[in-house]
């Protein structure tokens, strides 16, 4: 008989891998590096499918594992596209939105990725990032202050 967890974390890896990988790519900005990111966290995951506990949902407990993989790969947690995402609308120079994101403490980065990248509802990054929902709420409103506080530094 197969076993339902790996069952589930097929079901999870085959129907998530694009977004996983986006989020992967954004904290490495390396395709190549994000691809064995992504695979080492669901090794990890099959690995230790028997110590998910069932607290909060699989594919969150897989999205730590990706969010953990690919910053163990990368201590610059960055990307262009997230500067143009934060850019958008606004007359700002991508590289300096990247350059203010990079500033950022790391949680706030992270949940900017979850976010704007995977484009996951505040249970499943709390989930994701350990915390309560309300944490991830009030960690992306402290980043979205802190980039507007940055970006207005740094104007002619």
């Amino acid at each position: 008989m197969r076993d339902a967890r790996l069952a589930q974390l097929e079901a999870v890896y085959r129907r998530e891998y694009r977004r996983f990988l986006r989020v992967a790519v954004a904290v490495l900005h390396d395709e190549d590096r994000a691809v064995d990111a992504v695979q080492e966290a669901f090794a990890t995951a099959i690995r230790k499918r028997r110590q998910f506990r069932g607290e909060g949902t699989l594919e969150a407990w897989v999205w730590r594992m990706v969010v953990n993989a690919a910053l163990k790969e990368s201590a610059r947690p960055i990307h262009e596209e997230l500067a143009d995402i934060a850019a958008a609308g606004s007359a700002q120079d991508p590289t300096t939105v990247a350059e203010a994101v990079a500033r950022l403490p790391e949680r706030q980065r992270l949940t900017l990725f979850l976010r704007y990248y995977a484009d996951l509802d505040y249970r499943s990054m709390a989930a994701a990032l350990e915390v309560a929902p309300g944490t991830v709420a009030a960690t992306l409103n402290a980043a979205h202050t802190t980039l507007r506080r940055l970006l207005q530094e740094v104007r002619p």
